[in-house]
């Protein structure tokens, strides 16, 4: 049986309190404590729930815009379609007339429109970027001489114009490239 709109008012000020609480750093063994669960483990499963609850109804509210947007949006392209694709007399500005054809503004509000249709419903393809190496290999992360990099540079060209030879003689550094992006530890 689903809860009573008294129960369900209590559920939301205590996830209301509990998303408080989290959020002052409070653990959940003293959440729990001050709310009444059964457990931190129950407590953060409501967290969870709260959250997941949220995420939900977030997402309710971004399907509905977009299908609203998306009404808007063929409602403009139906009034101009025809215009669009089926060819009219066409009259030059002192009225002569110059032959039939589409409307050439109507065609760009039209590609406008599909455009604005194809990234509201996340239709367009993502754009593909790539970072190769020399010869379109791979490029090695690692350990890398100061020689090494000019190398790389000279060969992809300079993007601030600068000829890396031309530089006075600097040491033959070794530079590191942090391979473990996913180790947030810190020594200290």
């Amino acid at each position: 049986m689903p809860a009573s709109k008294a129960q369900q008012a209590e559920t939301s000020a205590r996830r209301t309190e509990l998303v408080r609480l989290r959020r002052q750093g409070l653990d959940f063994d003293t959440i729990a404590a001050r709310l009444g669960y059964s457990s931190r483990g129950a407590a953060s499963k409501d967290l969870i729930r709260a959250l997941e609850s949220n995420r939900d109804e977030e997402a309710a509210e971004v399907s509905v815009y977009r299908q609203q947007e998306g009404e808007r949006l063929d409602a403009m392209l139906a009034a101009l379609w025809p215009q669009a694709t089926e060819e009219r007399p066409q009259y030059g500005a002192e009225g002569k007339y110059l032959g039939k054809g589409v409307d050439v503004r109507a065609v760009g509000e039209v590609r406008q429109i599909v455009a604005l249709r194809a990234k509201l419903f996340g239709l367009e393809m993502p754009a593909a970027l790539e970072v190769s190496g020399p010869g379109g290999g791979a490029v090695r992360l690692g350990a890398a001489t100061l020689a090494e990099l000019n190398d790389l540079i000279s060969l992809a060209g300079d993007p601030d114009g600068t000829d890396p030879d031309d530089s006075e003689d600097e040491p033959n550094e070794t530079l590191y490239v942090d391979e473990d992006e996913d180790d947030d530890s810190d020594p200290a």
